[in-house]
């Protein structure tokens, strides 16, 4: 739609929540942080923040710095249906989400993922490595329609994912993009499901 000097705000009143951690590539979140607002999204920036208010996570690709202050940890229900969608970045962000002190637990932000994936008025997005958070978790994916990154199609294939060679793939309340650099279309799509286009 061409711009005419009215902005739409088609999605005026939703809250997109987006998983972050360190090694986030820059390209794909400074496009979510400008693209989302736009369309009138309360956007959040969620993460493990170890009991502190705020840490500060570094880019992979031109190390720029950027503050994160809200934490899933203890997310309450009422408070994470709030959501309209959340979105698992491409990068190295869910490797270090998935970490875990206690090798007997899963990781706080897969108990996140699982919470997640229980409310299916939320929409999950994952793109390219971003998949790598379902790894502990496998059971809940198998047997979805979607696309990784190509490095990562063993994977997807070992968690029971039906591989699907395509940019976007939607299959229901889940969308996948295939790396970061396709962070565009993947917006685009999502932005498309909230507004009920």
């Amino acid at each position: 739609m061409p711009y005419n000097g009215k902005y739409t705000m088609l999605l005026k009143g939703k809250k997109i929540g987006i998983l972050f951690e360190s090694d986030f590539y820059e390209n794909e979140i400074f496009y979510y942080k400008f693209r989302f607002p736009e369309e009138g999204v309360e956007l959040h920036f969620l993460s493990r923040l170890w009991g502190q208010e705020k840490l500060t996570f570094i880019g992979h690709e031109y190390k720029i710095p950027m503050d994160c202050n809200k934490s899933f940890e203890n997310m309450d229900d009422k408070e994470l249906k709030s959501y309209d969608a959340i979105i698992v970045p491409s990068g190295i962000v869910s490797d270090r989400l998935r970490y875990t002190e206690d090798v007997k637990k899963i990781p706080p932000a897969c108990e996140f993922m699982k919470r997640i994936f229980s409310e299916k008025d939320i929409i999950k997005g994952i793109i390219c490595h971003g998949m790598w958070i379902m790894s502990p978790i496998s059971e809940i994916i198998r047997g979805r329609k979607a696309v990784v990154h190509n490095n990562l199609i063993g994977d997807a294939k070992n968690y029971g994912i039906e591989y699907v060679d395509m940019d976007v793939v939607v299959d229901g309340d889940l969308v996948t993009a295939r790396t970061g650099g396709h962070c565009h279309l993947f917006a685009k799509k999502i932005i498309e499901i909230l507004s009920g286009k």
